[in-house]
């Protein structure tokens, strides 16, 4: 990129200028407090393929740093292209109420889900929406427009995309976490993919997958973590949760035979809290490699691998 973002310092969506020649030494100091054992994989900005907008009766675009106020947005430099091409059309439409708007864009189109304090639609607002060149729209998971069933693909298989589902943020993100999920489990006989998602690591390791949603079998990890019964017939587990991070299937996983632990983690503070629980528990950090997935943001996502000492 040659030149600022024009939102920034104004938009909340980033902390830092992804476009200063510095930038990589001002996202890094986020990890100050963290000792990592690889270099920082920095994934390019302009690649996100999923963004959340705010809306409000003539306003749409992003929240202001700090403030409930919107600045509109028509080109964000940080999405991919499909998305910038229809925001104009989108921020134009006859918005009502106020609320988020959360696009992606999927392999095949766009998927729209809309998020809003009103129950209701206006006609007006549906012709806008039906005339929208994507392949779905939703208003609190109802239905207004769908041409198409969205589509992503994970190592070759084709997955339909539930409306708000979790992705990572840009497909080169994805394949990178991907990439070391897959060398780091080399060897396993049996795996089991925990808080799986849609299958971004399930289906390149034929991998028993564990959700509350996806394409797995659908298990709440946080109410009911795999037990030791179960974890004991896998030599490796691999974890992607949320921000909420892994602590009750930890506290299992520390009285299971399993000798190794892929965790990807997207909140630094519970990685660490759910590592100590680990190595406490007689597993040891060999790996510790962080992931810019958020360009610009002060987010940084954990690779870590633990094996028994």
């Amino acid at each position: 990129m040659s030149k600022t973002c024009p939102f920034f310092g104004i938009c909340g969506g980033c902390k830092y200028d992804f476009t200063a020649p510095d930038y990589y030494a001002q996202k890094v100091s986020e990890l100050r407090n963290i000792s990592t054992t690889g270099d920082a994989i920095f994934i390019a900005p302009g690649l996100r393929r999923r963004a959340d907008f705010a809306f409000a009766p003539g306003a749409f675009g992003f929240f202001e740093r700090a403030s409930k106020n919107i600045v509109s947005v028509r080109n964000c430099p940080n999405l991919v292209p499909e998305i910038n091409n229809i925001l104009p059309s989108v921020a134009s439409m006859p918005w009502c109420g106020a609320g988020a708007c959360l696009i992606t864009a999927c392999d095949n189109g766009i998927d729209i889900a809309i998020t809003s304090n009103l129950s209701y639609f206006t006609p007006e607002f549906r012709d806008a929406v039906i005339k929208l060149p994507v392949i779905r729209v939703s208003w609190n998971e109802k239905i207004i427009k769908q041409t198409a069933v969205p589509i992503v693909n994970f190592s070759g298989h084709a997955v339909e995309y539930p409306s708000g589902a979790f992705l990572q943020p840009s497909v080169r993100g994805a394949d990178a976490l991907r990439e070391l999920v897959v060398s780091r489990c080399a060897g396993a006989v049996r795996v089991a993919d925990l808080f799986c998602g849609l299958g971004n690591f399930t289906f390149a390791l034929n991998a028993d997958g564990f959700d509350i949603v996806g394409t797995g079998m659908k298990r709440d990890l946080f109410k009911k973590p795999l037990t030791v019964g179960m974890l004991n017939n896998y030599d490796c587990v691999v974890m992607d949760p949320p921000r909420a991070g892994a602590m009750a299937q930890c506290h299992e996983l520390v009285h299971s035979n399993v000798s190794r632990i892929i965790y990807v983690s997207c909140n630094p503070q519970t990685f660490m809290r759910d590592m100590e629980i680990l190595t406490r528990g007689g597993y040891k950090n060999t790996e510790l490699i962080p992931v810019d997935q958020f360009a610009g943001s002060h987010h940084w996502e954990l690779f870590g691998v633990f094996v028994r000492d």
